[in-house]
Protein backbone atom coordinates (compact mmCIF):
# COMPACT_ATOMS: atom_id res chain seq x y z
CA UNK A 1 0.00 0.00 0.00
CA UNK A 2 1.37 3.23 -0.94
CA UNK A 3 1.16 6.49 1.80
CA UNK A 4 0.52 9.51 -0.38
CA UNK A 5 0.95 11.50 2.77
CA UNK A 6 3.07 14.62 2.12
CA UNK A 7 6.08 14.64 3.87
CA UNK A 8 6.59 18.21 3.90
CA UNK A 9 7.05 19.98 7.14
CA UNK A 10 5.58 23.44 7.51
CA UNK A 11 8.69 26.23 8.69
CA UNK A 12 9.56 26.25 12.18
CA UNK A 13 11.23 28.69 14.67
CA UNK A 14 12.61 27.11 17.78
CA UNK A 15 11.40 28.41 21.00
CA UNK A 16 8.46 30.01 18.88
CA UNK A 17 4.65 28.71 17.94
CA UNK A 18 4.22 29.84 14.26
CA UNK A 19 1.02 30.57 13.03
CA UNK A 20 0.31 30.94 8.91
CA UNK A 21 -3.51 33.03 9.20
CA UNK A 22 -6.33 32.24 6.33
CA UNK A 23 -5.16 35.40 4.90
CA UNK A 24 -1.63 33.72 4.17
CA UNK A 25 -0.14 36.66 7.18
CA UNK A 26 2.76 34.91 9.43
CA UNK A 27 2.17 35.08 13.48
CA UNK A 28 5.02 34.30 15.92
CA UNK A 29 4.31 33.70 19.83
CA UNK A 30 7.08 33.02 22.26
CA UNK A 31 6.38 29.48 24.27
CA UNK A 32 8.21 31.11 27.11
CA UNK A 33 7.67 34.43 28.92
CA UNK A 34 10.70 36.69 28.25
CA UNK A 35 12.41 37.87 31.62
CA UNK A 36 10.43 40.85 32.55
CA UNK A 37 13.71 43.21 31.76
CA UNK A 38 13.40 42.65 28.43
CA UNK A 39 9.83 42.71 28.36
CA UNK A 40 10.42 46.26 29.71
CA UNK A 41 13.21 47.00 27.11
CA UNK A 42 10.74 46.29 24.22
CA UNK A 43 11.05 43.01 23.79
CA UNK A 44 7.84 41.82 22.39
CA UNK A 45 6.68 38.15 22.16
CA UNK A 46 4.06 38.30 19.53
CA UNK A 47 5.32 39.27 16.09
CA UNK A 48 3.54 39.50 12.60
CA UNK A 49 4.83 39.21 9.33
CA UNK A 50 4.06 38.95 5.65
CA UNK A 51 6.01 36.07 4.99
CA UNK A 52 8.28 33.52 6.90
CA UNK A 53 11.58 35.31 6.12
CA UNK A 54 9.93 38.65 7.71
CA UNK A 55 8.66 36.84 10.44
CA UNK A 56 12.00 34.79 11.33
CA UNK A 57 13.69 38.00 11.24
CA UNK A 58 11.19 39.87 13.50
CA UNK A 59 11.60 36.82 16.22
CA UNK A 60 15.39 37.29 15.78
CA UNK A 61 15.34 40.78 16.33
CA UNK A 62 13.28 39.99 19.58
CA UNK A 63 15.64 37.45 21.15
CA UNK A 64 18.63 39.82 20.56
CA UNK A 65 16.63 42.66 22.17
CA UNK A 66 15.49 40.30 24.73
CA UNK A 67 19.04 39.06 25.26
CA UNK A 68 21.01 42.64 25.43
CA UNK A 69 18.69 43.33 28.25
CA UNK A 70 19.17 40.93 30.16
CA UNK A 71 23.16 41.37 29.25
CA UNK A 72 23.07 44.71 30.31
CA UNK A 73 23.59 46.33 27.25
CA UNK A 74 22.28 49.76 25.86
CA UNK A 75 20.35 50.20 22.77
Amino acid sequence: MHDDTSTTTAPAIPGWRLIISDAGRFWAIRNRAFPRMALRAGAEPTVDADTFEEVQAAVTEQEEKARDAVAGVSP
